[in-house]
């Protein structure tokens, strides 16, 4: 079959007969994932279970109707039509007009009330996604993609929302259909009854050949889009690098393949799930024609046992029975795409999250006296070892420590530690003589300002960039920490000044400009602890020396860690740490080092800083 699908489309398939199938254990670890998925969605529904009730009553109720209505038809033409009797066709016919009024509305509910329990759901489902996002430590996000994750939340979350809003109705409806179906027909003549479900056991055989093959295939659909989606997003994040290094050719050869991976995979997922409904319309048709022609047959005997009204009857309730199962067909792959996306959302949701704080420190005010005592810590400790290896310096409160060295001495990953976005290895860091895995990282963190080499922006206006640092923070407040930051000139000069909307990280304005705005941002929040990662490296002299003046004024009186780049930002510092290779190899002010002539010594001379 893969064979003759292939030559006139010319695609190869991404998965082999073995792949699509997959093992039995396979088979049974995919089911009891599936399980899980289904009932973890069944809890998000609980506040909306009562309303589920309703709906599926409703359901219960259309099923009926629909039922009822093809009976009527053939009392009315049993009854009335071919014996010329007309005395209660009127009501007859008001009876009939009355049940399909009332299934419109019973559909019409059904569906308004399931849009509004699918829609909250999911929202609560994304809510939880996003939640639980922000819990998950900062190693989870140095290992995926942002495209990918961005993927599961808005691709996958949107495939179980298009299920709950129209597949959960229709296959309980087409149950309860083929249910009542099959009830009405058995009543009506065991024979034709009988006849109509000899197509059952084809259709069962075609939905296992092909449902075998499109589960695998479209979980490995929903793979491909989030990983096509993290290279997009990546590519346009760093479209400068890319252009700057001429690698337009190279990123458009891996959209290409990840493209055509995505393209290969919904070829077969669809074609192999586009079966569905041709099988299906082709028993369809052949069980209409058996139940024709046979109970034509037996209506022309003239024994009675079968009426023409049998027939018509037979005929509408053989559609009504083919037709639910062909909608549990097509459903079918409906809902394995939005499990196999499910799936993918509790996958995140289930990651581990940041350990639970403590909580004895919750309220306290920071000193910003540091220690740190033997530290060592690696991000990847069994593979690649220690990034920092028994680090030990004192930073009294108030005073400014700044960090020199080689790129990769290990300077950025002491700033990471003493915001704890990662946990250490060995030894002790110490803030005002307390451990610091003591410290809630809300403490921590509402007590620390970042200022980085390169700042981000949102997309929002210039107040509210800067109230980011402190989100109650009034008007009179932002343009004050502006005007420290030397900001405030520029500012005025924006379109709409402070209430100008920067685009995402704030392209319209300079690198100079928007560290003017990041170091206001850091002034608003008003930090007992400072960290300065090379905040000056990538600006230009005379725009340096606003954003050194600005530095300044937010290091006064606070705990400041500086990564230094130049050598203005070192002659301030209280003591100088010099790192290499992971290790503190020298400490104290500038006069000490340059009286010991060591590795400071010959940095200033070489004008490495």
């Amino acid at each position: 079959m893969l064979r003759i699908l292939r030559k006139p489309f010319g695609y190869e398939p991404i998965l082999t007969k073995e792949d699509i199938k997959g093992p039995a254990k396979k088979k049974t670890e995919r089911a009891r994932n599936w399980k899980s998925v289904l009932h973890r969605i069944w809890l998000l529904v609980d506040e909306q279970r009562a309303l589920l009730i309703t709906v599926l009553a409703l359901v219960f109720v259309s099923s009926v109707l629909a039922l009822l209505g093809p009976i009527l038809v053939g009392n009315i033409l049993d009854n009335n039509i071919i014996k010329g009797e007309f005395t209660n066709l009127g009501s007859k016919i008001g009876w009939l007009i009355a049940v399909y009024i009332g299934l419109s509305t019973a559909l019409y509910l059904q569906n308004y009330w399931m849009v509004g329990i699918a829609q909250q759901t999911v929202y609560r489902l994304r809510t939880s996604l996003f939640a639980h996002l922000q819990k998950l430590p900062v190693t989870f996000f140095d290992k995926r993609q942002h495209g990918e994750l961005m993927s599961r939340m808005t691709n996958d979350i949107e495939n179980v929302s298009q299920t709950l809003n129209t597949s959960f109705i229709q296959v309980f409806s087409s149950v309860l259909t083929l249910v009542g179906t099959t009830a009405v027909m058995l009543y009506l003549s065991p024979l034709l009854t009988l006849l109509t479900m000899s197509i059952i056991p084809l259709m069962f055989i075609a939905m296992r050949w092909i449902t075998r093959r499109t589960s695998k295939l479209f979980k490995e659909q929903q793979i491909a889009v989030g990983e096509l989606n993290g290279m997009i997003e990546e590519t346009i994040s760093g479209q400068r690098i890319v252009k700057a290094f001429s690698q337009e050719a190279r990123v458009m050869e891996e959209f290409r393949e990840k493209s055509d991976r995505l393209r290969r995979t919904g070829f077969w997922a669809l074609t192999y799930s586009g079966f569905i409904p041709k099988v299906m319309n082709t028993l369809n048709n052949a069980s209409f024609a058996i139940v024709a022609g046979v109970g034509g047959l037996l209506a022309l005997r003239g024994d009675g046992a079968v009426t023409v009204g049998t027939i018509v009857i037979f005929t509408e309730l053989a559609r009504q029975f083919t037709r639910p199962l062909n909608d549990l067909a097509n459903q079918f792959n409906t809902v394995l795409s939005a499990l196999a996306g499910a799936e993918r959302v509790f996958g995140i949701m289930d990651e581990p999250i940041e350990k639970d704080d403590a909580t004895e420190y919750e309220d306290m005010l920071l000193k910003g006296d540091v220690e740190f005592r033997d530290v060592s810590f690696g991000y990847a400790v069994e593979t690649d070892g220690y990034t920092i290896e028994n680090v030990s310096f004192h930073v009294k409160a108030g005073e400014t420590a700044a960090f020199v060295g080689a790129t990769g001495a290990g300077k950025t990953t002491i700033m990471q530690l003493l915001a704890r976005f990662y946990e250490i290895n060995k030894g002790e860091i110490l803030i005002d003589g307390i451990p610091i895995h003591k410290l809630p990282r809300k403490t921590l963190r509402s007590q620390t300002a970042f200022v980085l080499q390169d700042p981000f922006l949102f997309e929002a206006t210039v107040f509210e960039n800067i109230r980011y640092g402190k989100l109650d923070a009034t008007d009179d407040e932002v343009i004050a920490a502006a005007k420290k930051a030397n900001a405030h000139n520029f500012i005025e000069k924006l379109d709409e000044g402070y209430d100008t909307v920067l685009t995402a990280d704030g392209e319209e304005i300079s690198q100079g400009q928007k560290q003017l705005l990041s170091i206001a941002r850091a002034l608003v929040a008003d930090p007992v602890l400072l960290l300065l990662d090379e905040a000056t490296s990538s600006i230009d002299t005379v725009t340096e020396l606003e954003i050194q003046e600005a530095l300044d004024r937010l290091m006064e009186g606070r705990t400041s860690f500086v990564i230094a780049h130049r050598l203005n930002t070192v002659r301030k510092a209280n003591t100088v740490h010099v790192m290499e290779q992971g290790q503190l190899i020298e400490s104290g002010n500038q006069e000490e080092l340059i009286e010991q002539q060591g590795v400071f010594y010959n940095m200033l001379r070489e004008s490495e800083i």
